[in-house]
């Protein structure tokens, strides 16, 4: 009884994994989308990238994997199997990697956006480990937003707070895919990317910024500045469905005393490809990295 408990369970964490949501929505997503995003595939785009750090640009590699999938509502993690009460999410994982001298820097990001209409994303989560130690946040959208961070800095170490809710810089990318129509414009408050709060120890909170869409040859920019923070950020993405990011760029101040200055990060598309990569686990399957250009 014990095993075939186990078998049913292994069965069915197997059988839910991304790619698999059930399209329960409420928004108006056309045909095409559905097509493209509820295939059973991940869309995934690796990036040639110039990370600003420490006042110096460093050589790395970026990662953009976009998937739609069954998210619980009340547990706010993905479902392992289909349900009514699941919610449809298009979910983004950015990933970057780059070395600071002799060590290495890695970085994740998870954007959780709900396809039912509700105003914002469900959560968000952000890991950061090079060789110094770790830090991690994580935001839940409840009531209000709840935040729980995790630091091996001194004065951030372990905090539990919430925020009143506002638009996260983080879910901007998810609704560039989405309907760019539903970006906001204008003079706004806007909770900043979680790496950009932890790598520069900015305060977690929502800041003024300034929106703004606009076209350069054949792409859409969606323009971010921060005045206070001396940041902006541009995101260029095609103008056609299906929306693909293809660069950004994010200027900012890097460095420390004398050495301070705004530094542009940089990201270039090199390859996309469509796949189920979480059935892509074997030695084989190696090439995939071959074809996206990722060392």
């Amino acid at each position: 009884m014990v095993r075939f408990s186990y078998l049913f369970l292994l069965l069915a964490i197997l059988a839910s994994c991304e790619g698999t949501s059930s399209q329960k929505q409420n928004l108006d997503l056309s045909d095409e989308f559905k097509e493209y995003w509820y295939s059973g595939e991940a869309e995934i785009t690796s990036y040639e990238l110039e990370q600003a750090r420490y006042g110096e640009l460093r050589k790395g590699e970026a990662v953009l994997i976009f998937v739609t999938e069954d998210f619980l509502p009340e547990e706010q993690v993905k479902a392992n199997t289909s349900a009514k009460e699941n919610i449809s999410v298009l979910k983004l994982n950015a990933t970057k990697n780059f070395l600071t001298g002799i060590y290495p820097y890695s970085i994740m990001q998870s954007t959780f956006y709900p396809l039912d209409g509700q105003e914002h994303a469900l959560k968000v989560s952000a890991s950061i480990q090079e060789w110094c130690g770790q830090v991690y946040t994580q935001l839940n959208n409840r009531n209000k937003y709840e935040i729980t961070s995790h630091s091996y800095f001194q004065g951030e170490a372990d905090q539990e707070f919430s925020l009143e809710k506002a638009t996260l810089e983080n879910e901007i990318w998810n609704i560039l895919r989405i309907d760019s129509n539903q970006a906001p414009t204008g003079t706004l408050k806007m909770i900043p990317s979680l790496e950009y709060l932890r790598l520069s120890h900015k305060e977690l909170k929502a800041y003024e910024v300034n929106a703004e869409f606009y076209t350069i040859d054949h792409l859409n920019v969606y323009r971010l500045e921060y005045p206070e923070l001396k940041r902006n950020l541009k995101i260029y993405f095609s103008r056609a469905f299906p929306y693909t990011i293809e660069k950004w760029e994010e200027s900012f101040l890097s460095g420390f005393g004398e050495n301070e200055k705004i530094l542009t990060t940089k990201a270039i598309k090199k390859q996309r490809i469509k796949s189920d990569y979480w059935n892509r686990n074997s030695n084989k399957n190696l090439p995939l990295r071959d074809k996206l250009e990722l060392n």
